[in-house]
């Protein structure tokens, strides 16, 4: 599909989410009833069905290694990178790293192998997403801490002009506490740059007013920036 070049991203998401294929091609979901499938998932599968996957996946060691940090298999991540330290820097088609499927995965502990093993902190996808980007789309907030706490970049955007930022107030509900968390931790960060624009024109804020959630954070925000200090 051809589109202007002024483009509004999430609207686009909004009324073409169906198209748009998820996990490690796309970190878009259309509905709160998605993610919980999405989360759900990971319920249902025994120990058995993990053991099988990885079998399958046994002489592929870069898809097993970005399978293994998607699902959380601390103990395959290990094994791997001891085999093939250079493992913890590859990449799928759409150039998704092992940091970016621990990242959207909300696995702390598969992400913290990870950067312990030398992963780097800010890889982009093909879209120009960072694993940070990846974390608080799906509202990650451990993660998101963590990799802020290993120098992940805090206003990277995406090539659509997108910052972690406008993915977290893009996707708040209030059904899910860790949504306000990511806004609260990303709004709480020093260096945080709240006019940066999207390619179609929009601030994070502008966005959170559009969802109508969470607004009234960035208004906090926006009272303490400009509180002039008294003499």
């Amino acid at each position: 599909m051809d589109f202007p070049e002024d483009f509004n991203q999430l609207e686009l998401l909004n009324t073409h989410d169906h198209l748009i294929p998820r996990g490690a091609s796309s970190l878009w979901s259309g509905s709160k009833g998605e993610e919980e499938e999405f989360e759900e998932e990971e319920l249902l599968h025994s120990e058995e069905w993990y053991l099988e996957k990885e079998g399958a996946l046994q002489d592929k060691p870069e898809e097993l290694i970005l399978w293994a940090a998607e699902h959380n298999r601390i103990s395959t991540i290990h094994r791997l990178l001891a085999e093939s330290p250079s493992l913890v820097n590859c990449c799928d088609d759409d150039s998704y790293t092992p940091l970016h499927r621990a990242a959207y995965g909300g696995h702390v502990d598969a992400l913290s192998a990870l950067l312990a093993a030398g992963s780097k902190v800010n890889p982009q996808t093909i879209d120009g997403w960072t694993p940070l980007h990846s974390a608080c789309r799906w509202s990650r907030v451990a993660v998101a801490s963590l990799l802020l706490r290993h120098g992940a970049q805090l206003n990277a955007q995406t090539n659509g002009g997108l910052t972690p930022l406008h993915l977290a107030a893009s996707h708040t509900s209030f059904f899910k506490a860790d949504s306000v968390h990511t806004l609260e931790l990303l709004l709480s960060q020093r260096h945080l740059k709240l006019g940066l624009r999207s390619s179609s024109g929009e601030t994070a804020g502008e966005v959170a007013r559009c969802s109508g959630l969470h607004h009234f954070l960035f208004e906090m925000v926006d009272e303490c920036v400009n509180v002039v200090p008294v003499p």
